[in-house]
């Protein structure tokens, strides 16, 4: 019943209106609330790996005041937990958010898994920008209406800031980027004078706020660069307290080699190592998982600092020239066409696709052929009828070899696709390592927008929760509170932020509370775009992002800057 504002003295006088009180659940209170919001009723992981315990949790501003009893305490709302699970938010390690945080500010499929921290940074990162980044991703800035007005990493966040995300953002500086904006994308080593100007981008990168250096050495430009350019700019991360992450040079039949140059790299760099989305690729290499886990205990042992993250899903996703050589990618966009459209280079390009080797990792190979490949999306308007559809129907469909429908592709535009290549027992297995954090190696996506055309990987929707609900409840790979730790305070840790990842009094209150009995993924290869379920409230810097599973207008998220971060004067 709504009562008018002159009726409300009379109706208080006469007993006929209840007060409203700061114990109302779920509800608004005073203005002189002890705190800004309690959450009552919960079992509380704290992300340290401790057993659940019962208890509320107070916030006032957007610090964590409280962790105990808080019964009768006066809060301008409560939220009752019913017992479900609160923990601290979850960190996306290896995310490609990038600049979409402007074209979806609600961070929609990060935050229906929990997600409160977004990391970037693999390979390309989101600043500083090179001509050929922006001339690269020019269709795609169209497509989103964003503007790339910025140009070094600074600026970038300082936009962050004036347009912030529902959730918290941190980057890496690309090491492929860095290589960009010196060598260019060309097959040769750095100069003297260019690798002086590579420590310098980098060392400007680390003052912004960057946490490190990112490379991906199976793309191009960065499969280019070096063990020693990779060492020099490692060393000024080093320099500034920043980490090493690194999709290695191989994750198929050179494995063992690319491990040992990341190793090499922490050593020499005195730096500590992040290996991301870790896997033995290949159907010759299922199995070697244990391998991969003994490798890196004696790495650990040795006294190099280094860990990995990992997605939960077999099928990996990856824009469609990387099937072909290094080398066929070299140089400019119409430079490959070029090659793509003389015969006889063409020619090669086809038979090295379909030739086993060491020297590069060859996904078309690895996935089984065509049988193991799926068009996941492609930018030309006239061939969207392939998304979705796997290489081999494509070619019987056209009476093509599925080399060169491949190649016919890449001809018309950008595309991408996924491929068959990582057994379930190796990424269990790589899991279960206390080492191990979580990562979704997926951008960002919503069920409507700009961000619902194009088909992605189910990763981006799904990994929080399908950790949580598929291999903690239904499989038992490990305990749920390990699982919370793998997703919280052990990130939290690899990335040197002192001030997140756990329930503690003073830290910063970026929740999570989700339902541990119907936390689960819903997107699928097929149908991608569907959110998660089981996560009931968001919280980020003490906000509500999510709100018993409705997105808020509230955006709250932060630039989360490294250890090396030097504020203008």
């Amino acid at each position: 019943m709504r009562v008018p504002k002159r009726s409300i003295g009379l109706l208080l006088a006469l007993g006929w209106l209840p007060i409203v009180c700061g114990c109302a659940q779920d509800g608004m209170g005073p203005r002189d609330a002890a705190y800004d919001l309690v959450i009552t009723n919960a079992r509380i992981i704290d992300g340290t790996g401790n057993p659940w315990f019962r208890g509320d949790v107070g916030i006032r501003g957007d610090r964590i005041a409280s962790v105990g009893d808080l019964k009768g305490k006066r809060a301008t709302r409560k939220i009752d937990a019913h017992q479900r699970v609160l923990a601290p938010g979850f960190i996306d390690m290896h995310s490609h958010a990038s600049w979409l945080v402007f074209a979806d500010p609600r961070s929609a499929s990060a935050v229906t898994q929990g997600i409160t921290l977004v990391v970037e940074g693999e390979g390309q990162s989101v600043a500083p920008v090179s001509d050929y980044y922006l001339k690269a991703s020019a269709n795609s800035f169209k497509e989103m209406g964003v503007t790339p007005d910025w140009h070094t990493l600074g600026e970038f966040f300082e936009r962050l800031e004036a347009n912030p995300a529902a959730v918290n953002f941190a980057t890496y500086v690309g090491t492929s980027t860095v290589r960009e904006l010196t060598v260019g994308i060309g097959n040769r080593r750095a100069s003297e004078a260019e690798l002086r100007e590579m420590e310098r981008i980098v060392a400007e990168a680390m003052e912004d706020g960057a946490l490190g250096v990112y490379s991906a050495l199976m793309y191009v430009p960065d499969v280019f660069n070096s063990t020693e350019e990779l060492v020099a700019m490692a060393r000024v991360a080093a320099r500034y307290g920043g980490a090493y992450q690194t999709h290695q040079r191989s994750e198929g039949d050179a494995l063992l080699e690319s491990l040992n140059e990341a190793f090499e790299i922490g050593r020499r760099a005195g730096i500590r190592v992040n290996l991301t989305h870790l896997k033995a690729a290949y159907v010759q290499n299922w199995g070697k998982m244990p391998m991969i886990v003994d490798a890196i205990a004696a790495a650990r042992r040795e006294g190099i600092d280094v860990a990995a993250d990992v997605y939960p899903y077999r099928w990996a996703w990856a824009g469609l020239p990387a099937l072909m050589p290094p080398w066929a990618r070299e140089g400019e966009v119409a430079e490959v066409r070029e090659r793509l459209r003389d015969p006889a280079i063409r020619e090669r390009i086809k038979r090295e696709m379909a030739t086993p080797t060491d020297q590069w990792d060859n996904d078309y190979v690895g996935a089984g052929g065509p049988d193991g490949l799926i068009i996941l999306w492609v930018e030309d308007a006239s061939l969207k009828h392939l998304e979705g559809m796997l290489l081999s129907d494509i070619s019987a469909e056209r009476g093509e070899d599925p080399l060169d429908v491949i190649l016919d592709i890449i001809l018309t535009g950008s595309a991408d696709f996924i491929s068959n290549i990582t057994d379930e027992t190796d990424m269990k297995l790589a899991l279960q390592q206390p080492w191990v954090s979580f990562g979704t190696d997926g951008g960002l996506a919503a069920i409507d927008g700009p961000l619902s055309v194009a088909l992605t990987h189910p990763r981006t929707y799904g990994s929080f929760p399908k950790i949580l609900g598929r291999y903690v409840r239904e499989q038992n790979l490990m305990p749920l509170e390990e699982a919370v730790r793998k997703a919280t305070s052990l990130p939290a840790q690899r990335l040197g932020i002192k001030d997140r990842g756990l329930v503690r009094e003073g830290l910063y209150a970026d929740l999570v509370i989700f339902d541990p009995e119907t936390i689960i993924d819903r997107a699928t290869y097929q149908k991608p775009h569907q959110y998660s379920v089981g996560i009931e409230y968001v919280i980020v810097n003490g906000q509500v992002v999510l709100d018993r599973g409705r997105f808020t207008n509230a955006r709250p998220g932060r630039v989360i800057r490294g250890p090396g971060y030097v504020a203008a004067p």
